[in-house]
């Protein structure tokens, strides 16, 4: 089994990514949640060329990946899971959780230090929300990503299988979550408790460094509601909050270019842990806020 996940994943995997960032392109042209501020043209260019970058560096950093390590692990006995006596959806379940948890975590870290939220900054830089934004990564945080996930992989021992629909869950809901789409107000606060849904994920765009720090899940909401780092909305509405960072504001900082050299240009300030980013900014918008606000955000056009 474990040689015929390895054998198909390349092509389950990229025929996943394709066809739900080809419908998150063609939902955010009929229904737009947010007006776009810069051409299409210039982020898509780059952002997907990022990608590109990215993916080579990784396949030629790594000689093994995350479902190829799992396999590994799976067939020798190796990690925690693979040690429990228990049916296999039962093994699939609790690794997803714990997999989502670990990038949860993950995430938190990225922006707690500093060095770490110089490279995660890049991803936040982005001037304009949708479905590209959640490709975004600076190569050097992509590799460090993987070796924490490998590292989580082989303390685990997960089934090859729950990896796999792991990866392709998490590349979906990025791509989902970052989308500039318009989900009816009732649909969406019954599915943010289901999944991070655009207007939840949204928040964590903000350029208020308090929305910043705030929703960090990727693909599961229970993390950010358990652990206290939860914010409903945003203090301006959907509409009219700012997204990005204040440091590079720029339609030039989009090129690939300036992407790449972002982590060393200026200071490291916008982290969880910088207090003179917290000064004289707005409140974020708290669950209890949010309930008394509900019908004015229902109402926002």
């Amino acid at each position: 089994m474990s040689e015929t996940i390895l054998a198909a994943e390349p092509t389950i995997r990229l025929a996943a990514f394709l066809s739900v960032l080809v419908a998150m392109a063609l939902w955010e042209v009929a229904a737009p949640r947010r007006r776009r501020d810069i051409p299409r043209v210039i982020r898509w260019t780059n952002n997907l060329a990022l990608v590109v970058v990215d993916t080579a560096i990784l396949r030629l950093t790594f000689p093994i990946l995350a479902v190829g390590l799992a396999a590994i692990a799976e067939d020798r006995g190796r990690g925690l899971i693979n040690n429990i006596d228990a049916p296999i959806w039962v093994t699939i379940v609790i690794s997803m959780l714990l997999l989502d948890l670990a990038i949860y975590l993950q995430h938190v870290m990225f922006h707690a230090v500093p060095g770490l939220w110089r490279l995660h900054r890049m991803h936040h830089a982005d001037l304009d929300f949708d479905a590209t934004t959640g490709l975004r990564f600076h190569p050097v945080e992509i590799l460090i990503s993987m070796g924490i996930k490998l590292a989580v992989v082989m303390a685990l021992g997960p089934p090859a299988v729950a990896v796999l629909l792991f990866e392709i869950i998490l590349n979906a809901t990025a791509l989902f979550n970052h989308a500039n789409i318009d989900l009816p107000r009732p649909v969406e606060r019954i599915l943010r408790w289901i999944v991070v849904t655009p207007d939840m994920h949204r928040v964590h765009h903000s350029v208020d460094p308090r929305e910043t720090n705030s929703n960090f899940g990727f693909n599961l909401p229970w993390w950010d509601r358990l652990l206290g780092t939860y914010v409903a909305q945003p203090a301006k509405g959907h509409t009219r909050m700012k997204i990005g960072i204040e440091q590079f504001r720029t339609r030039r900082d989009l090129w690939l270019d300036r992407m790449l050299i972002q982590p060393v240009r200026g200071s490291s300030s916008g982290g969880a842990l910088d207090a003179r980013s917290h000064r004289g900014q707005s409140s974020p918008v708290s669950s209890n806020q949010a309930k008394i606000n509900t019908d004015k955000i229902d109402q926002e056009p």
